[in-house]
């Protein structure tokens, strides 16, 4: 599954790639647009150029990300220039409105994207860089893939206008947004509540006996009164959240509750996987 997966993802980025970034110069980022930026100046073919990058970009994750990344980065690194190059010389080219073409590349290629980066392998190219830095700093990797991205458009105001600058911006933030909505499909969306209540005990009661949520119960101190307080927390899916506010407002209507909303929840009551990002 995870090779079927590998393949469906690279075919999305090169579809994207060879049927609307390259052919309205989008600078969109990632090695296609580091391809168009510099065409300008090299006059050098951009697929070529392309695939060039991917295999240089390959051999610097192999060297920072370890020997199974290699392994598994290197079939999707392959299989990206032949999808190239097969795509260049038999697919049509469309005519569409460039910003049409940078929304759609953006929707389509972050869909590639997103489908490698869940088997733990990459498709190669501009995003093995956020990977290493993710693996040295902790920061989360379509945030990483964004602003590389974005520094990437930035080189093709250098040889473009603004207009192509603003296009490709786009074809960005939309790549990065359906990145991040395709490694978060399928965990469990939660939310987590912390409920201050002198009716702790009632409250923790209803919520295993209704919900069949479990509860923590939490030792706290009052800041102005300095008097020991219990806080529950308990973690509910988005469908009974309404419920637990039922429970917690018949029993104190005036318990104080903090709810932040949690998005990857697994283990027992929950999905069996989720995907931290």
């Amino acid at each position: 599954m995870d090779i079927l997966q590998i393949m469906v993802g690279t075919f999305l980025l090169s579809l994207a790639v060879e049927m609307f970034i390259l052919p309205y110069n989008i600078l969109s980022g990632g090695v296609a647009g580091i391809a168009v930026a510099i065409e300008p100046i090299l006059s050098l073919n951009k697929t070529f150029v392309a695939n060039a990058l991917v295999i240089i970009l390959l051999v610097a994750g192999g060297f920072f990300l370890g020997k199974e990344f290699l392994l598994e980065t290197t079939f999707s690194s392959l299989l990206y220039p032949v999808f190239n190059i097969l795509l260049e010389r038999y697919m049509p080219v469309y005519q569409v409105d460039p910003l049409i073409a940078s929304l759609y590349g953006g929707v389509v290629g972050g869909i590639g994207i997103g489908l490698v980066l869940r088997t733990g392998a990459s498709t190669g190219g501009m995003d093995i860089p956020p990977l290493i830095i993710h693996k040295l700093t902790g920061i989360k990797i379509p945030v990483l893939i964004g602003i590389i991205d974005g520094l990437t458009v930035v080189l093709g105001f250098l040889t473009y206008d603004l207009n192509a600058v603003l296009v490709g911006l786009l074809s960005v933030y939309v790549t990065s947004m359906i990145i991040h909505q395709v490694l978060t499909f399928g965990g469990a969306k939660s939310r987590s509540v912390q409920i201050i209540s002198d009716y702790y005990q009632e409250i923790c009661q209803d919520i295993d006996a209704v919900l069949s949520r479990g509860c923590t119960i939490l030792d706290a101190t009052g800041y102005y009164q300095g008097s020991p307080r219990k806080i529950v927390l308990c973690v509910v899916s988005e469908k009974q959240y309404s419920a637990l506010l039922e429970i917690i407002n018949h029993h104190d209507p005036k318990a104080f509750v903090i709810t932040t909303t949690a998005s990857d929840m697994h283990g027992e009551g929950f999905s069996d996987i989720g995907f931290y990002i």
